[in-house]
């Protein structure tokens, strides 16, 4: 029960569970208001201007009121959990006010529409009380979403962000021996990828629907390989193809050297990843790049972007790696 308490925000979720309950309640008082005045039984739906289908009182202002709580309650309890974010919570809060308050002036429009009535034949939606309500409803939202405050309380991402901030005062050194860094081929490159596969989908469109798409998909894994993500720190080096595809993962106190240097794709296989023998490499594009020797006997080249880049990569892994070996191969971070 605590975990719970810790992770909704019970303001909202008191307003979530009682505004649409309330304003069903108000609506059914106001039904029966006017239910002298309501033929029996009542016009629920309309086609080319003429009602169409009945129902009795009961059961449109039962069906109603349900519609009022359970449309509001599932748009509403959207902003109840804090672990989303709070600008998502006040667009949900706004939008549940406004979602239930429409289907009250929709259900208002109806009635209204019928007052006076012997027979509900005649019947038509009163369009002044759905505009005015509709707009009424629209604004009330606006200023809900503005209006509302998101209970910000303390997360396990704060705890996260405190031991980082405390480990960086404690170790002024931690900062220098981190880098991260996205590296990707030339642009000309991705456009002459796009020139080469989008260009003949969108004329195979027409004919082989199925064939475009492959070819789209190809094309999108292809500029993906040409993508990568390069992360340094204390534990070592790591190298995520597309991003998110880990292909390299060397703990520092296995880096016998990094260098940084010139190299051609082409004397690698090629761009892309590429495993031979004892060398593995990540290259989206000929130029510096940085090589690690592992101590056990391997080597990895990695592109590294710019000549400054790859220069300070390979810094950072040197400094890295001696720090390991000083210390025993332990991550001190």
């Amino acid at each position: 029960m605590g975990k719970l308490r810790d992770s909704v925000d019970a303001r909202a979720l008191r307003f979530a569970v009682g505004f649409p309950l309330m304003l069903a309640a108000a609506f059914v008082v106001c039904a029966f208001l006017v239910r002298p005045d309501l033929p029996e039984p009542l016009a629920v739906r309309w086609a080319g201007g003429t009602a169409v289908d009945f129902a009795p009182f009961g059961a449109v202002v039962g069906a109603g009121a349900a519609m009022i709580v359970l449309i509001g309650w599932a748009v509403l309890v959207q902003a109840v959990p804090l672990s989303r974010p709070a600008i998502m919570r006040r667009i949900m809060m706004g939008t549940g006010l406004f979602v239930s308050l429409f289907i009250v002036t929709v259900l208002a429009a109806v009635l209204v529409g019928q007052l006076g009535l012997e027979e509900a034949d005649q019947a038509q939606v009163d369009v002044a009380v759905l505009a005015m309500g509709s707009g009424a409803a629209v604004g009330l939202g606006f200023v809900m979403g503005f209006v509302f405050k998101a209970d910000e309380r303390w997360s396990t991402d704060d705890d996260r962000a405190m031991e980082a901030a405390l480990a960086r005062e404690l170790d002024p050194d931690l900062a220098r021996d981190y880098v991260s860094l996205w590296v990707h081929a030339r642009s000309s490159v991705f456009v002459m990828l796009g020139i080469a596969t989008v260009l003949p989908a969108a004329l195979l469109t027409i004919a082989v629907p199925w064939l475009a798409a492959l070819l789209v998909a190809l094309a999108l894994l292809a500029a993906a390989c040409l993508f990568a993500r390069i992360r340094v720190d204390r534990s070592g080096l790591r190298v995520f193809a597309a991003g998110f595809v880990r292909v390299m993962d060397v703990p520092a106190a296995a880096i016998e050297a990094a260098t940084p240097k010139e190299v051609k794709a082409a004397d690698y296989g090629g761009w892309g990843y590429r495993s031979r023998g004892t060398a593995t490499a990540l290259l989206v594009s000929s130029g510096p790049a940085v090589v690690v020797d592992r101590s056990d006997g391997r080597t990895l080249t990695v592109s590294g972007g710019s000549a400054t880049t790859a220069d300070n990569v390979a810094q950072v892994l040197s400094r890295v790696a001696a720090r390991a070996r000083r210390t025993g191969g332990s991550a001190d971070m």
